[in-house]
């Protein structure tokens, strides 16, 4: 989800930007959405701002492990954003989705085998209108992305912070904005819980909402760094 994209990605196999982003993914879904179900397990011994930590740090720590093999997106909403900025090749973005989709998947398959008892394996559903959640998920995933854009392709000091500034933000608004949407931004991290329970119903918030978020932001960037 970091460093550069076109320069560094063109001198690594495929495969390995794949499986890069399978195991980042699946570490993700596996440590966010099972940050969720432990927390559930055990009566709120991990607490909401433990859940938004997690997520910020399990970011942040893949971005610092995998953002020089794949660039650590982790998102196809990420992906795509990257895609249509022209800074990613359009030729890997199957690759990528599918791998991310495909990580994410086993992860949630693996909570459900380790916690078959739990009903939602921390898929995102909303607690108020799915408008409500639309709209802020839109805007989440538009101000993530925003900030993705401007530490993935600025200085090599920007490139050291990226993992903690790409972190934070994660964390920052699973912190005020997870109660009320799950504030997912991610597509993958969705769909896979939601899948696997079986908890389809407002899937499309949670595809469509990040996506559009992402997208939106590359033209304001590219404006305001033009």
């Amino acid at each position: 989800m970091n460093t550069g994209q076109n320069s560094f990605l063109k001198n690594i196999p495929l495969m390995k930007n794949y499986i890069a982003e399978l195991i980042g993914t699946f570490a993700l879904v596996f440590c966010g959405t099972g940050s969720i179900i432990i927390d559930q397990q055990s009566g709120g011994a991990v607490t909401h701002v433990g859940i938004a930590i997690t997520f910020g740090l399990i970011i942040m720590s893949m971005i610092y492990s995998l953002g020089n093999i794949s660039g650590a997106h982790l998102n196809p909403a990420v992906s795509i954003a990257f895609t249509v900025s022209g800074r990613f090749p359009i030729k890997r973005l199957p690759g990528y989705i599918i791998s991310q989709i495909v990580g994410a998947l086993f992860a949630s398959l693996t909570l459900r085998f380790l916690f078959p008892a739990n009903q939602l394996l921390g898929a995102t559903i909303p607690a108020g209108t799915e408008m409500q959640s639309f709209i802020l998920e839109l805007i989440l995933t538009f101000f993530l992305m925003l900030v993705i854009i401007n530490v993935a392709v600025g200085s090599k000091e920007q490139g050291m912070f990226a993992g903690l500034a790409i972190g934070a933000v994660v964390g920052l608004e699973a912190m005020f904005a997870g109660p009320i949407c799950g504030a997912s931004m991610n597509p993958a991290r969705s769909l896979a819980p939601a899948i696997v329970s079986g908890h389809l119903e407002h899937l499309w918030i949670y595809i469509l909402a990040p996506v559009t978020g992402a997208v939106l932001a590359i033209p304001v960037w590219k404006y305001l760094t033009s």
